[in-house]
């Protein structure tokens, strides 16, 4: 572990679990700072500034939108359809070949073991869809507060070129609008506050929130075998051209020699050099150039806000506003700190710092 890490493991030693409160996300002012500093018209596109908006309603897309590419572990070419969803509805998907059966893109629907990827299942079980974390993230970081998502050719989301970028793309092509509900009402959306510190621990991979009145993400990685890797560090506050720019292009990534051990279990069948970051342990990167030197932390942060959005429900916010700090984590862990914070399961003290 790094001495930044290490020192960070120190302080949570007196940390407990916080608690959590739904606060409004209100509508964007002119004239207030940005959460990106430097940017002053950064908050006029900033779904995350709890300070510099008042009685924001929740939105949808403007228009459908889809797109088509391989699944990451089915290899199979898959279809995602975004459609405008009514307010309350949040985020959610139907599978073809399981009728209308709708699997919720909240919390209690999240596998708690599901290798490699994000995986929901519907509260009957039937249901289930694979590697929703790219796009989730692009939803919750552009404000797409409620969408039906129609998956077809297979029940995983299209890896596309491996980072969030095309969803951006297809997000912003589609355009926002506010929406209503059954009644033809607007519903005033809410976001998650961190009242108090809370912090999941693992061996040396922790998750922490601190309370803030922005959002804040410290992310941290080790790959002491993988040398091109190393230790790396990304450190944001959150908004939508943040997002946009120095998160979403960010693509995930794998070692060369655990890729045979991985597709002997099943995994990454869809995975190859023109969707993937590959490195070896010995030659480094086998498909340069990076787009960013630190390319693999920031996938690493996608990947946080993607599995984080699941805390969103009926159409709220899912990302809190907090200090979100995590070092070595993974999707497993993602949602366990989630449970965790939300009151799901009790952890047993003993894995934590």
């Amino acid at each position: 572990m790094s001495t930044a890490a290490a020192a960070a493991a120190r302080g949570l030693k007196s940390v407990t679990r916080a608690a959590f409160s739904w606060k409004p996300v209100s509508e964007r002012q002119r004239g207030t700072l940005s959460l990106n500093p430097g940017a002053l018209a950064g908050c006029l596109t900033n779904p995350f500034c709890p300070s510099c908006q008042t009685g924001r309603a929740q939105q949808t897309l403007a228009a459908a939108v889809s797109r088509s590419g391989v699944g990451l572990h089915s290899g199979a070419c898959a279809t995602a359809t975004l459609l405008p969803a009514r307010a309350g509805e949040g985020r959610y998907f139907v599978v073809e070949g399981e009728g209308e059966a709708r699997v919720a893109a909240e919390l209690g629907n999240a596998e708690p073991q599901s290798p490699l990827c994000t995986t929901l299942r519907s509260g009957s079980g039937v249901a289930r869809v694979r590697t929703v974390e790219h796009l989730l993230s692009a939803m919750e970081a552009l404000g797409v507060d409620n969408c039906r998502v129609e998956v077809s050719g297979g029940d995983e989301i299209p890896l596309l070129d491996g980072s969030a970028q095309e969803w951006v793309e297809a997000i912003r092509g589609a355009g926002l609008c506010e929406a209503d509900d059954i009644g033809g009402q607007k519903l005033e959306k809410l976001a998650p506050k961190i009242d108090e510190p809370v912090y999941l621990r693992k061996d040396d991979c922790f998750v922490a929130a601190f309370p803030s009145s922005q959002t804040h993400i410290t992310y941290g990685i080790d790959f002491p075998k993988a040398p091109a890797i190393g230790c790396q560090w990304f450190d944001t506050f959150l908004d939508a051209d943040v997002y946009s720019s120095k998160i979403a292009p960010a693509r995930t990534f794998c070692i060369f020699e655990e890729v045979e051990k991985m597709r002997g279990a099943g995994l990454i069948r869809g995975g190859s050099l023109e969707n993937a970051m590959v490195c070896s342990m010995t030659g480094g990167w086998l498909n340069p150039p990076l787009r960013f030197d630190d390319e693999p932390c920031r996938h690493k942060v996608l990947d946080l806000i993607g599995d984080f959005s699941l805390l969103a429900q009926n159409g709220s916010q899912g990302f809190p506003i907090a200090h979100v700090v995590a070092y070595k984590a993974g999707h497993a862990l993602h949602t366990s700190f989630l449970r965790h914070l939300s009151g799901m399961a009790d952890v047993d003290q003993g894995t934590l710092a």
